[in-house]
C-alpha cells in the first residue's frame, strides 16, 4: 500500500520521481505528492487528489520543478480521507499545505505505514507549540522527528533514531532537512524500502520497480535502520547512531520485465508468463533429475524430522496453502494445515516443536504474514519462507527460504505468483514424500516428470482464450457467481473465485460442493452462473451431482474439466477442457481458464484491470 519515491543527484529531480511513482500505481492509492529543493531554496512541495496524471499535469510532468533532490509518495488513505491537504509530503511547519508551493519547514517528509499511537504524540506535540492542518499520522510523525532535532540541537539521524524509540506502529519514512541541502533520510520499521545507487546518484523507494530503469544494485534497510543519502552514496546507521554495513543485492530481472510488452494489461501479460515462472521455479530445485532443497537450506535429515506442516499466508497466498494442504498430506502423510496469517498470528502457538511453518507471500513484506513468521520464531519453530522477492523481510528473516521465480508481478490480481507458489509447494510436498520413505524411487521419478510437464500444458491451457473471452462477454453483466469443488477442486476454486470479485467487482463465492445444502442452495437463483472444478476422478461424480441441484433450481452450469471427460457436456451448459496431468499437480492448469475468465469480465465491464478499487498489492499495514 502506498508508494515512496526518492532521488537526489545530477539530473532534474521531478520527472524521476513521477516516472518513479508511475512504476508503483500498482501498489493502490488515492492521491499524490511530491517535494523537490533546488540547492539551498525552500523545498516546492506540489498534491493532487485522484490519479498520478493530475500531479503530473500541474508541473507539466516535472519540467516546471527545478531541483535534483526530492521525495513523492502515492497516499492510501488511512488516518483522514483522501483530500488534497492530507496528501503527502507533510511538513513540520505550521502553516496549511495544500496545493502547490514553496513551504517554509524544517523537514519535509512522506510516510507509508500506521503509527498506532499517533493521538498520544499530536497531544504531546500540541502541548509543545505545535499545530496541525491535517488530519493524518503522518504529519505527527514528521512533527516528532523536527521537536527532537530543534529541542536536542541534534543531527537528522539522532534526531530520526529518538522518533524510532517513541513510535509505535509501521513505518517507511523519507525526510528532507532545510539545513541539509541534497540529501535525504530515511528509516523503516515492518513497512518495506529499498535504496539503489548508481554513478553519481541515489535513489529511493518502496519497491524495486520504481528504480530498476536507472539501477539494479539494491540495497534493502533493515527494520529499526536509519539511512543518509547523498549523490551516488548511502550510509546506514543502527539504532545507536552508529554507521553499519548493508549488503548490496543484484537485481536480475531487468527494467523491462516489469513493462506491459505489448499487452494490453499487465495481467493479461503475467497470465502469458506462467509457464515461465513455473518452469524456472521448479528449475531452481529439480536437479539431474532429484528435487534439491539444499539452496533453501532444507536437508534430508530436516525433512525428516517434520512431524506436521502449518502453511500461513493472506489471499491467494492462502489459496496455494491450501493446495499444498491437500497435496502434502496426501503424498507425506503429515498433518497439514493452511491458516490465515491474520488469525493465526492472535492464537496460541499449540504447534509440535518438530513443526515445519511455512510463510507464502509473494512481496516478502506482507504485515500479518510477516507478524505470523515471528511468533512462529519466537516459539522456536522453524520457519519456511516461499516468497518471490529476494532480500525482502521475510525472507530474511525466516530460518529458510525458497525463492520463486515469477520475476516482477505488476497486476494487483496475483497471476504468475501464485503459479509459482504452487510448483513450489509441489516440490516441497514431493521431497518430504521421498526422504519419510512415503514414494518409491518410480513414483519419485514420475512426479518429478509430471511437474516438469506443467508449464507446456499451462500454456496449452491459456490457448484456449478466445473461448473463454466469449463465455465472458456473454455473463459480465451476473450479479452473484459461485464456484464449487471438492478436495483439491475446492483449494482451486477459492482462487477462481477471488479472481472474479476482485477485478470485476462480481459478487462471487467458493464452496466446498458438499456443503451446497447446508445453507448455500437457498441462494441459487434463475440464471445464476455456477462454476464446477471437476479434475478429481474419484469426486468428480459427486460434484457434478450437486450442480444439477442448482441447475434443477435455474442455475446456469460451466464446468472445468480435464481432457477426456467429455461426458461432462451432458451435464453442464459450458465446458473448459484443460490438459490432463497428475491430480496432484492439474490445479496449476485448471486455474488458468478461471484467471482467464476473471480478466476477460473485468475487460468487458471496462473496469481498470490491473489497479482495482479499493485494492493494493502489497498489504504491509495490519
Amino acid at each position: 500500500m502506498c508508494g515512496i519515491v526518492g532521488f537526489t543527484g545530477r539530473q532534474q529531480a521531478a520527472p524521476v520521481l513521477l516516472d518513479g511513482l508511475s512504476k508503483l500505481e500498482y501498489r493502490g492509492y488515492d492521491s499524490a505528492g511530491i517535494a523537490v529543493r533546488d540547492g539551498e531554496s525552500l523545498a516546492e512541495v506540489v498534491k493532487a487528489t485522484g490519479k498520478l496524471k493530475n500531479l503530473a499535469e500541474k508541473i507539466n510532468g516535472g519540467a516546471d520543478l527545478p531541483g535534483s533532490c526530492g521525495i513523492g509518495h502515492t497516499r492510501w488513505a488511512t488516518h483522514g480521507e483522501p483530500t488534497q491537504v492530507n496528501a503527502h509530503p507533510h511538513v513540520s511547519g505550521n502553516a496549511k499545505v495544500s496545493g502547490s508551493g514553496p513551504v517554509e519547514s524544517e523537514v519535509v517528509g512522506v510516510h507509508n505505514g500506521i503509527i498506532e499511537n499517533y493521538e498520544e504524540l499530536k497531544a504531546k506535540l500540541i502541548g509543545n507549540g505545535y499545530t496541525f492542518y491535517s488530519s493524518t499520522d503522518t504529519e505527527v510523525v514528521i512533527k516528532l522527528v523536527d521537536y527532537y532535532y530543534n529541542k536536542y540541537k541534534i543531527g537528522p539521524i539522532d534526531a530520526i533514531n529518538r522518533m524510532m524509540v517513541r513510535v509505535r506502529g509501521s513505518y517507511a519514512l523519507a525526510l528532507m532537512f532545510k539545513d541539509y541541502p541534497g540529501e535525504i533520510y530515511a528509516a523503516r520499521k515492518d513497512s518495506p524500502m529499498v535504496i539503489g545507487v548508481a554513478d553519481g546518484e541515489t535513489f529511493l523507494a518502496s519497491d524495486v520497480p520504481a528504480v530498476l530503469k536507472y539501477t539494479r544494485d539494491i540495497y534493502y534497510i533493515d527494520n529499526l535502520q536509519s539511512v543518509r543519502l547523498l549523490p551516488g552514496e548511502a550510509h546506514f546507521f543502527d539504532l545507536n547512531g552508529d554507521e553499519v554495513e548493508v549488503e548490496c543485492t543484484h537485481i536480475e530481472w531487468d527494467a523491462e520485465a516489469a513493462e506491459k510488452g505489448g499487452y494490453e494489461h499487465f495481467m493479461i501479460k503475467e497470465i502469458h508468463e506462467q509457464p515461465r515462472a513455473v518452469q524456472d521455479t521448479l528449475a531452481s530445485v529439480i536437479k539431474d533429475g532429484k528435487i534439491d532443497l539444499s539452496g533453501a537450506g532444507l536437508s534430508d535429515d530436516i525433512l525428516k524430522g517434520v512431524s506436521e506442516v502449518r502453511i500461513v499466508a493472506c489471499g491467494s497466498a492462502w489459496h496455494a496453502g491450501m493446495v499444498g494442504t491437500y497435496v502434502i498430506e496426501d503424498l507425506a502423510e503429515i498433518p497439514v494445515r493452511a491458516e490465515i496469517a491474520s488469525e493465526f498470528r492472535y492464537k496460541k502457538m499449540l504447534i509440535d516443536k518438530d513443526a515445519l511453518v511455512v510463510i507464502i507471500s509473494q512481496s516478502g513484506e506482507t504485515a500479518d504474514t510477516l507478524a505470523a513468521l515471528r511468533a512462529a520464531k519466537a516459539n522456536g519453530i522453524r520457519t519456511l519462507a516461499i516468497v518471490n522477492v529476494v532480500g525482502s523481510t521475510i525472507a530474511r528473516e525466516a530460518d529458510n527460504v525458497l525463492y520463486t521465480l515469477a520475476g516482477p508481478e505488476i497486476a494487483v490480481a496475483t497471476t504468475k505468483a501464485y503459479s509459482a507458489q504452487l510448483a513450489a509447494m509441489y516440490a516441497l510436498a514431493v521431497e518430504l514424500a521421498f526422504v519419510k520413505g512415503k514414494i518409491g524411487k518410480n513414483d519419485y521419478k514420475y512426479y518429478i516428470e509430471e511437474l516438469q510437464a506443467l508449464p507446456e500444458k499451462i500454456d496449452s491451457a491459456i490457448a484456449n482464450k478466445e473461448r473463454i473471452q466469449w463465455f465472458a462477454s456473454k455473463h459480465s453483466n451476473a450479479n452473484d457467481i459461485f464456484y464449487l469443488g471438492r478436495g483439491l477442486d475446492y483449494a482451486i476454486s477459492l482462487e477462481g473465485s477471488l479472481k472474479m470479485k476482485e477485478i470485476s467487482y462480481i459478487h462471487s463465492e467458493a464452496y466446498a460442493a458438499g456443503e451446497l445444502k447446508h445453507g448455500t442452495i437457498s441462494l441459487i437463483e434463475d440464471g445464476m452462473l455456477v462454476i464446477g472444478i471437476l479434475t478429481q476422478g474419484e469426486l468428480m461424480e459427486k460434484t457434478v451431482s450437486n450442480m444439477a441441484e442448482c441447475k434443477a433450481r435455474g442455475a446456469y452450469l460451466m464446468g472445468v474439466t480435464a481432457d477426456g471427460n467429455y461426458g461432462i457436456e451432458d451435464s453442464v451448459n459450458f465446458a473448459i477442457y484443460v490438459p490432463r496431468a497428475d491430480e496432484h499437480f492439474i490445479g496449476s492448469i485448471a486455474v488458468v481458464p478461471l484467471q482467464l475468465l476473471g480478466y476477460y469480465t473485468s475487460v468487458a465491464k471496462g473496469l481498470d484491470v490491473d489497479k482495482p478499487r479499493n485494492l493494493a498489492k502489497s498489504v504491509t499495514v495490519e
